[in-house]
């Protein structure tokens, strides 16, 4: 299950439901942005947030700038009208057990860094509430595995050059509007790591940002 193309993306889509959430979610939640400065103006970057709530991809979406696309889990995508949607906006299903059946969505994430777009990844690979996960290295690997025989086809994304930028997401306490952090940490390179460790010091700046313990 995967994609070979971008073509079921909408901009357009993209943009009509984020300006309707951002309406919606204003009425429930005040948002304060920290580090901004942190996200490459030209990609290809490589988001990494914390996880956990759902609303913790809308508010990303809405915290950041340029189009995302999210890494999902496959299941999501057995519904036809929920896959046509999440299709439209950009997501990217991923089989968390079968590799084999994530090749076409990491060809086309492949695709998307190489047109310098922004890919998010929960690397946690499931909801942690009050804590930080140990973190999933597997696309991780596959993307720096990439990067050190240069890229596909020529690509001219080398080793060491696509930045992992870590979010922190902090939830206040209940109110009327609930006070919502995003704090964007300072982007991780590769510089030699491998997988397992730029995994975890991913998960590492992803606990500080969102002040939890891992």
């Amino acid at each position: 299950m995967g994609f070979g193309s971008d073509r079921r993306r909408n901009p357009f889509v993209y943009g009509f439901i984020k300006t309707i959430t951002a309406i919606i979610f204003r009425l429930c939640y005040h948002l304060r942005v920290q580090g901004l400065e942190n996200i490459p103006h030209n990609g290809p970057a490589i988001i990494l947030p914390k996880h956990q709530y759902w609303t913790d991809i809308p508010i990303v979406s809405l915290a950041l700038g340029p189009q995302l696309n999210y890494v999902a889990k496959s299941e999501l995508f057995r519904i036809p009208c929920v896959k046509t949607f999440l299709s439209l906006l950009g997501g990217i299903p991923v089989d968390r057990v079968r590799t084999t059946k994530t090749m076409n969505s990491f060809r086309y994430i492949l695709q998307l860094l190489r047109a310098k777009e922004y890919v998010v990844i929960f690397p946690e690979g499931t909801y942690y509430r009050g804590k930080v996960g140990k973190g999933k290295s597997r696309l991780i690997q596959m993307i720096l595995r990439w990067q050190g025989h240069g890229g596909a086809n020529g690509a001219d994304i080398m080793e060491n050059h696509i930045p992992f930028v870590p979010i922190g997401i902090h939830y206040g306490s209940r109110g009327l509007r609930k006070i919502v952090s995003v704090n964007i940490g300072r982007p991780i390179f590769a510089e030699g790591k491998d997988a397992p460790m730029i995994t975890d010091q991913i998960i590492e700046s992803i606990a500080l940002l969102s002040g939890l313990s891992r």
